[in-house]
């Protein structure tokens, strides 16, 4: 049992480590836990509905672990084919759209939650 708990303890430092990892160094990471820290503020600043929220905080989400991914890919590539194989930027630029889209699909979803909140505040 103690064993398990100090295993479990351990997988724990290690997620925090890579978070920590990319919120230090990874300079999208950082421009997106920006924005994702701005879109819970507007939560809580509109009083937006729980199913608003949810759905805002799994974009949040949703972006970040996308960003993750492509970090963990470029490491990769990095590692395995150093600017060698053409495939090598092509698998870079492929996971460099995947956090676009995810992204994109991410701010669209916010103006469309996010627009009859600022258009009353603005008195539209």
């Amino acid at each position: 049992m103690v064993e398990n708990i100090r295993k479990i303890a351990r997988s724990f430092s290690h997620a925090i480590d890579g978070l920590a990892y990319a919120a230090k160094r990874e300079r999208n990471f950082q421009i997106e836990l920006l924005f994702g820290f701005l879109v819970l503020v507007l939560i809580l600043v509109f009083k937006v509905k729980n199913w608003e929220a949810v759905v805002l905080i799994l974009m949040v989400a949703g972006v970040l672990i996308t960003e993750l991914a492509n970090t963990v890919v470029e490491r990769v590539v990095d590692m395995l084919k150093p600017k060698v194989h053409p495939y090598a930027r092509l698998i870079k630029d492929i996971m460099a759209a995947v956090v676009l889209i995810s992204s994109f699909v991410a701010a669209l979803v916010g103006v469309i939650i996010f627009y009859p909140y600022i258009r009353e505040l603005l008195g539209l």
